[in-house]
């Protein structure tokens, strides 16, 4: 089996959503390569799938590759918080929309080549109105998306973000196929 051996790391950078680390990786054939790794909180996403099969989600910008796309409310776990509560909470903040019972969808990890970040997703089937999202600021607008046309508006670049077009798809093929 080939296998790559971290050897040890260390820290070459930190700030509080980040670390950056470079790890003595010893190869299969036994050479050694320096890799830089990125070592990330734990993300919690949220949306609900109402009675009429459709996802809320939020469509907003991202500064860092210049895109527009649907996305699902989503933010990093804090220290000592329940995935589940975190789920919850930023679906709240970011959507103004309480999720009811959740449940666990999948998760990923958006990229495990370079970071350790893992992408917990969750789900809702009912959700109560609680007013205008506290994180408006995140999002151009919140909107319900039949997931009818989930593989449509991921074929059109709509929904870019891995975590997304994984938890979208798959809700996609349990709701509707």
């Amino acid at each position: 089996m080939s296998v790559w051996k971290n050897l040890g790391e260390h820290s070459v950078y930190e700030n509080p959503w980040l670390r950056v680390h470079l790890a003595d990786v010893e190869l299969p054939d036994g050479r050694h390569l320096d890799h830089y790794v990125l070592r990330q909180r734990p993300v919690a996403l949220a949306t609900t799938v109402n009675e009429w099969n459709e996802a809320l989600l939020l469509w907003r910008h991202r500064f860092i590759t210049d895109s527009w796309g649907w996305e699902l409310a989503a933010g990093v776990v804090e220290a000592g918080e329940d995935l589940e509560a975190a789920a919850a909470r930023e679906m709240l903040e970011e959507t103004g929309w309480r999720p009811g019972p959740l449940h666990h969808l999948l998760t990923v990890e958006p990229s495990n080549g370079l970071a350790d970040g893992r992408h917990h997703v969750y789900w809702s089937e009912t959700a109560e109105y609680v007013g205008h999202p506290e994180d408006a600021f995140e999002s151009e607008r919140r909107e319900w998306v039949p997931l009818g046309e989930v593989p449509n508006l991921v074929a059109k670049g709509e929904i870019r973000s891995a975590n997304a077009v994984a938890a979208l798809l798959l809700l996609h093929h349990l709701r509707v196929t």
